[in-house]
């Protein structure tokens, strides 16, 4: 028995130790790791280097860096979309990049978003440098962007899209029905769509028409950019697309969608012409958010027009999440930005399709007494919409792109009512003594008397005059204009600019011009805020409030679901808006 506890403890201690030596070392990678990405020296550029886009890839509004990209084999640095443009343009003085390829596929990406690539890719195309594409499968997004290029190739036994756009929206009453959870609802805007999932089985008219409509503004400038390849009208291209004409890759190929049908190794050959490759040496490929990297200024002066991003939905407190507009986090920002002698405009870039009432109040609010101190100017992303567009409103100018979603000026309020599912499906029930009339609301477990429903009505009523309010002082409109443009409708950037919602069409540069315009300012440098953030950094701060089985969970459903998580997503948004007012648009657009 002696010997037994002798070698049981001699094995626990190795184990200890082992488990130190183990958790030292991973401990020291992270650091390593991070000290390498916050030291890491600019990229060194090879002669005859081609830029390569990769339009799989998600672009967010902001860059962000990954200090445990060493042990997962990730990309160190993710460029957002202001230092992609940045980049491309860049690249068109820089004699180490001969070209850009574009790898064409299926995109996660918003309209605005491509709107923005396709702009920077056309204005490389002047530098005299080539520019081309390939793609096995090419989406209608991919092709957008695509269509900026001297040579779309496609593989031959490939397949390229077009076929129009549609929005598909899934119903969730029928599913409520079954369950016996009765949804309460309340919205303000007959276009105010967003609750209709839970009360209706189709779309509505209201919902359609404006569906419609923007529909029809991204296909016009869908068609233009596939005219402007093919050297067809845009009627043509339509026609195509209404006939289903594209079918086979020798389709594409005969009605110039596409330059050439070509294998990889095809376009490699051209590649290695064009950039005076050997042809057993291997092309030099320059991975594009390497580069943006490499090409950040130094901020010199005082005087600095700040780009604040605005990325997410809307909500209340602090941050959790990369891309998430937090009332308290953000708030923080922008008084470090009012406070700050150095700055002498801000310029608000947002990409929001809205969300809580109350935090973007709070939001609006902050950015009312920065206004009062410097100029301020919003630049609109792929959404500025419902809260999006509340905390926009009341700036100096703003600035939309033409496939921006913005508007959806209008309020709901959701509560479930659980009580026939708990009782009939679970035999639970519930009972209660209460000192007040009011005690117990609001409540799930009960339907709501006639006098709540009027309050929780009244409720929304009261945000939403409050919100068109805010309009009308913000842009300088009639009362009556607001209301007719508001009921929740969203709108484009085009359309925006038309019924006085937006001041112009133009992306981040020209916002920022504007800002610094307004400021006085013959020089400036720009500075971006929050500090980009890093991937290792926001994983703790994540841990913060959640166990490790809770974050390992989220991380697993993440990568196990993909694309869909973000449904998974939605559903959890169900329970933070639980009779509370919102601000936020009825749907998102992918483009496919």
């Amino acid at each position: 028995m002696k010997q037994f506890f002798k070698m049981f403890f001699a094995s626990l201690l190795a184990m200890i130790v082992a488990g130190v030596i183990v958790f030292g070392v991973i401990i020291g990678l992270i650091i390593n790791a991070v000290s390498k990405s916050t030291s890491e020296p600019k990229v060194q550029v090879a002669a005859n280097s081609v830029l390569v886009i990769d339009m799989n890839k998600r672009i967010h509004e902001q860059g962000e860096s990954n200090s445990l990209a060493v042990l997962n084999d990730d990309d160190a640095y993710v460029a957002g979309i202001y230092d992609i443009t940045k980049a491309i343009d860049h690249a068109k003085t820089d004699n180490n990049i001969k070209g850009i390829l574009i790898k064409l596929s299926g995109t996660p990406n918003g309209w605005a978003t491509l709107q923005q690539l396709r702009s920077a890719v056309k204005n490389f195309r002047g530098s005299d440098k080539f520019v081309y594409a390939y793609g096995e499968g090419i989406t209608q997004g991919a092709y957008y962007v695509g269509s900026a290029a001297d040579s779309i190739f496609l593989n031959p036994v490939g397949d390229l899209e077009l076929k129009g756009f549609a929005t598909v929206l899934a119903f969730f009453k029928g599913t409520l029905d079954k369950l016996e959870l009765q949804p309460e609802i309340f919205y303000a805007g007959k276009f105010k769509s967003a609750t209709e999932p839970f009360r209706a089985e189709k779309i509505s008219d209201p919902n359609r028409l404006q569906i419609a409509e923007f529909q029809h503004d991204f296909w016009a400038e869908f068609l233009m950019a596939a005219a402007e390849h093919t050297h067809m009208d845009t009627a043509g291209v339509h026609q195509l697309a209404a006939s289903g004409a594209i079918e086979f890759p020798e389709d594409a190929l005969s009605h110039k969608l596409v330059d050439g049908l070509m294998y990889w190794d095809q376009v490699e050959d051209r590649l290695k012409a064009k950039t005076g490759t050997g042809e057993k040496e291997k092309i030099k490929y320059q991975d594009l958010n390497e580069y943006a990297r490499s090409i950040k200024d130094g901020i010199k002066g005082d005087n600095r027009v700040a780009v604040l991003f605005a990325e997410g939905n809307i909500a209340d407190g602090e941050s959790d999440d990369n891309h998430m507009i937090a009332s308290e986090t953000i708030c923080d920002d922008i008084r470090k930005l009012r406070q700050n002698d150095k700055v002498k405009a801000v310029v608000l870039r947002v990409n929001s399709p809205g969300g809580s009432a109350l935090a973007s109040e709070v939001i609006l609010r902050e950015l009312q007494l920065l206004k009062a101190k410097k100029p301020l100017v919003v630049s609109m992303g792929d959404y500025a919409a419902s809260g999006g567009y509340y905390i926009s409103c009341q700036a100096d100018s703003i600035f939309a792109l033409p496939n921006t979603i913005t508007g959806s000026i209008g309020v709901f309020s959701m509560m479930f009512n659980s009580e026939n599912l708990l009782k009939n499906k679970l035999g639970v029930t519930f009972d209660e003594v209460k000192n007040a009339p009011y005690a117990d609301f609001p409540t799930g477990v009960r339907a709501l008397t006639p006098d709540e429903t009027a309050r929780m009505q009244k409720s929304v009523d009261n945000i939403y005059a409050i919100f068109k309010s805010r309009v009308v002082k913000g842009r300088k409109l009639d009362a009556a204009m607001v209301d007719s443009i508001a009921q929740g409708r969203v709108w484009t950037g085009t359309d925006a600019l038309g019924n006085g919602l937006v001041d112009g069409i133009g992306d981040l540069n020209r916002a920022i011009e504007s800002a610094s315009r307004l400021a006085k300012l013959k020089t400036y440098d720009v500075v971006t805020y929050p500090e980009p953030s890093d991937k290792f950094e926001m994983m703790l701060k994540r841990f913060k409030g959640n166990s490790g089985a809770s974050m390992i969970m989220k991380a697993m459903l993440e990568k196990e679901m993909g694309a869909d998580y973000e449904y998974y997503k939605k559903i959890k948004e169900l329970r933070t808006m639980n009779g509370r007012n919102m601000m936020l648009m009825p749907f998102t657009l992918s483009v496919q």
